[in-house]
């Protein structure tokens, strides 16, 4: 398997927000927000590993600023860091006033991904290779953070639940 550079599989997506993304005054509901957050980290665990990949925890998100509707949203997404079956995918999302240009940071987050094989288990991920100084610091950056939730985290076993149709799965 062999290591990737974080831009092989970086992702920025774009949406304009309507009506039915927000509330009665106006302002999208953050629900949305994190919504495009994991869909944007999800793409580019899947790209980075070519497998199924589940979202096995969301750091902090603070809404920094609000979007409205009208806005275009931008969520930008890479990869920050891989281990063994996990990676940390970093998320920034912004909101563009199509009236007059400004953009503003509406919040980030980090997100961890596992990858999984065709039965569900958890498998390998390839490494990465961070060519920037940038993506050198995101890099070490992430490895800390990881070090930190390894620590705060509680032991907990996955459970199958009975009765889950999957697409192209029977149980």
């Amino acid at each position: 398997m062999e290591a990737k550079t974080v831009s092989q599989s970086g992702v920025e997506l774009a949406q304009i927000m309507m009506p039915e993304h927000a509330n009665v005054a106006g302002n999208v509901h953050g629900g949305n927000l994190l919504k495009l957050v994991d869909q944007a980290g999800a793409i580019v665990a899947a790209r980075h590993t070519h497998t199924n990949v589940v979202t096995a925890s969301v750091d902090r998100f603070d809404f920094i600023s609000p979007a409205y509707i009208g806005n275009l949203i931008f969520i930008k997404a890479s990869i920050n860091f891989v281990s063994r079956t996990s990676m940390e995918i970093g998320v920034r999302v912004e909101a563009e006033c199509l009236k007059t240009g400004v953009h503003t940071h509406v919040g980030s987050a980090y997100l961890t991904f596992v990858a999984i094989d065709k039965d569900d288990k958890p498998t390998e991920v390839p490494g990465l290779i961070p060519e920037t100084e940038e993506e050198k610091r995101r890099y070490e950056e992430a490895k800390k953070r990881r070090e930190i939730r390894l620590q705060g985290a509680k032991p907990h076993r996955h459970r199958q639940q009975p009765c889950i149709v999957r697409p192209g799965k029977i149980q």
